[in-house]
């Protein structure tokens, strides 16, 4: 039987010693992990989307510091660095400290601090967390002559459930504050600190006084610091690029397409080279098989509550276009859900004007479009497992340009599915067909704009270009007029595609497609 790789890919796997000793394969980043500790900067920060290869690069700084250069062989630090210089490192990984209460979290942070205790001692007055942690610090630069280095991992892990708790949030931020604060307290005895979390919190909610943490996450130097480039995985996977293209029945360029289109995208800076999803290549690349790995490993609860929050419908998520200090913000006093859209991964960096200095949001791919859709489907359905289904039978009959029998389809099926509240309103709909065309892996767009007026629903096949008008409680004659009236087509004479006019009535009394009508342009 055929071996599918050639490598072992690291799905899962975090700690940089088990990497280079069991042979995984390790994407260099290195240099930059020099770069970070030979710079002017003691304290560092960066955010990057949860399973993106943070903690990786926590374990790459852990080794490094305590000198182990066997590990290091014929990676790019091996010819920066000469001195090899073992130090005391305090690694905290706060992931497990999710899901707590106060009591619960003071314990696991206690918890965490007797593992180095064991080492460097307790002193007799240390009984709060963060005397602890100030004493550990100052033991271990006493007993062993060398300066400490912390790094501290997922530092938000603990907030993010509660981010839309106005009660829970303040109680646990505060416990976080207070262990944290003999980071500025200790300076000198410290030789580096890093963080690393998904969203941005005020340097003051958090770090207290410590107001001096450079946030690499969108320095140019360090865009790919985490993630996988082009260059990066044509060179280094490129091996067994043909083996999975073999596997699909392709050849390697189509592979190459797919990659791109479900998993690339990410910018974290502009310019900057595209950014591989490393949590969702390396499991293509490990099961051969493209698919949902990233979303599929959980929607984060805190986004759909704060998407609830701020009222966000699915088509106003992408196309943002804002200041830096829009989304690059502390997440606790954000005003919109833009900030947690695009630290959490949903969004990312598409282009960027110098001259009004607004930079261009948007989805990063169509795993991330897909996935952020069919997690919003229980807002308009009780049972969204049926439309699922719903969307496989349609994109059978949408391939072959058969609009009438998908719209058959979305009849029966919306007349058995219970709904949710909210239904009398055209909006809805709208935002349901949005879905649903978007779960069909689809171009589609509302309220497209025209010079008559504005098109509810515009959505692309690869053969065909749609344009839907909608109405509740009328008639599809109605609708199928206000696209001759107001002379949609005529905005859309320029794509290249057969166009087709589907005017769609909805029954709000049946909560399904009351009729519809199709007609060629």
């Amino acid at each position: 039987m055929e071996q599918l790789v050639l490598k072992f890919y690291p799905v899962g796997i975090q700690t940089f010693s088990d990497l280079r000793e069991e042979n995984y394969l390790y994407i260099d980043k290195t240099e930059h992990v020099y770069r970070m500790t030979h710079s002017a900067s003691k304290y560092m920060f960066l955010s990057r989307p949860r399973r993106f290869g943070k903690s990786l690069l926590v374990s790459t700084l852990h080794a490094y510091f305590e000198g182990r250069k066997d590990l290091f062989q014929g990676l790019a630090i091996e010819r920066l660095e000469k001195e090899w210089t073992q130090y005391p490192v305090l690694h905290f990984d706060m992931s497990t400290a999710k899901n707590m209460d106060k009591e619960s979290l003071v314990l696991e942070l206690e918890r965490k601090l007797l593992k180095y205790e064991a080492i460097y001692g307790r002193g007799e007055g240390d009984i709060k967390p963060n005397q602890r942690l100030q004493g550990l610090i100052e033991r271990a630069y006493q007993k062993t002559g060398q300066k400490v280095v912390v790094l501290i991992d997922e530092y938000d892990a603990p907030l993010l459930d509660v981010m839309h708790e106005d009660e829970n949030l303040p109680v646990l931020r505060n416990v976080m504050r207070n262990f944290y604060s003999p980071l500025k307290a200790c300076g000198p005895y410290l030789r580096y600190v890093f963080l690393t979390g998904i969203t941005k919190f005020s340097q003051l909610s958090i770090f207290s006084e410590l107001n001096n943490i450079e946030n690499i996450s969108m320095d140019e130097q360090y865009t790919d610091i985490c993630g996988i480039t082009e260059e990066e995985m044509r060179t280094q996977m490129d091996a067994d690029l043909e083996t999975f293209a073999a596997k699909l029945h392709t050849d390697k360029e189509n592979l190459l397409d797919q990659l791109k289109a479900n998993y690339d995208g990410y910018h974290f800076t502009w310019p900057s080279p595209d950014i591989y999803n490393p949590y969702s290549l390396f499991n293509a690349f490990n099961k051969g098989r493209i698919d949902s790995y990233w979303f599929g490993s959980g929607t984060p609860t805190y986004l759909i509550e704060m998407l609830r929050k701020y009222d966000v419908i699915p088509q106003e998520i992408g196309d943002r276009r804002c200041m830096a200090a829009d989304f690059d913000a502390p997440t606790e006093r954000m005003t919109s859900i833009t900030p947690m859209l695009y630290q959490s991964g949903y969004l990312t960096i598409k282009g960027y004007s110098p001259f009004s200095e607004l930079y261009l949001l948007d989805l990063p791919n169509r795993e991330v479009r897909i996935g952020l859709m069919r997690s919003l489907l229980p807002n308009y359905v009780r049972q969204p497992a049926q439309i699922n289904t719903l969307v496989g039978e349609m994109a059978e009959r949408l391939y072959y340009d058969d609009m009438s029998g998908a719209l058959t389809l979305m009849q029966q099926v919306l007349s058995t599915v219970p709904y949710c509240e909210n239904t009398h309103y055209e909006g809805h709909y709208q935002q349901m067909l949005y879905l649903v065309f978007t779960l069909l892996g689809y171009y589609t767009d509302v309220e497209v704009r025209t010079p008559r007026g504005r098109v509810d629903v515009v959505m692309r096949t690869s053969h065909t270009l749609y344009i839907i008008e909608l109405k509740l409680d009328k008639d599809a004659d109605a609708a199928l007029g206000q696209i001759d009236l107001k002379q949609y087509p005529e905005r859309f004479a320029l794509c290249g595609l057969p166009m087709v006019k589907v005017g769609i009535n909805f029954d709000k009394e049946k909560k399904t497609i009351g009729d519809w009508k199709i007609e060629k342009v």
